[in-house]
């Protein structure tokens, strides 16, 4: 049972060692681990936060069950990646909050547009994207993403914060 769930960057190396785990986990399940994989999986600091993006936790009572991450394409473009619950605490509704948490983010960073890539084989995890806004597109209409299992597109256009 949920108790203490709480949100935010990625702050340390056993955030970073969270991150890979959990995505290692569910990608080596369903697929293969892609050299694009391990590359941004065991550098998430040059590869995600040094291009202007950010990696973000879920800690459920101080251990890492649930990760995300913003890849900046360009000004006002994101990518949703390597988003990932621990098998554990899956159907508490801990992916869903994270999702909204990370649409807040990408606000914060200044995103206008949000994409991801995903596979058919993720069902509860499409149908999650599409009830929070994401709509379907073909893949010409996004920057490149070079996985092999992505066959589902997806984005979302981001209205301004309040004010801005």
């Amino acid at each position: 049972m949920m108790t203490d769930l709480t949100l935010r960057p990625m702050k340390s190396q056993s955030d970073a060692n969270a991150f890979r785990a959990l995505n290692e986990a569910w990608i080596t399940k369903l697929f293969r681990l892609e050299e694009k994989d391990r590359t941004t999986l065991n550098d998430p600091y040059n590869t995600i936060l040094a291009k202007g993006g950010q990696v973000y936790v879920a800690e459920l009572d101080g251990r890492i069950v649930g990760t995300a991450a913003w890849v900046r394409y360009a000004e006002g473009i994101y990518e949703l990646s390597k988003m990932a619950v621990d098998s554990t605490v899956r159907g508490q509704g801990i992916g869903r909050k994270l999702l909204l948490y990370m649409i807040d983010q990408a606000r914060s960073l200044g995103a206008r547009t949000v994409f991801l890539g995903s596979s058919k084989k993720l069902q509860n995890a499409v149908h999650l994207y599409e009830a929070v806004g994401f709509h379907h597109v073909p893949p010409s209409e996004l920057p490149e993403m070079k996985y092999d299992r992505a066959d589902v597109f997806m984005k979302m256009e981001m209205a301004p914060l309040s004010g801005a």
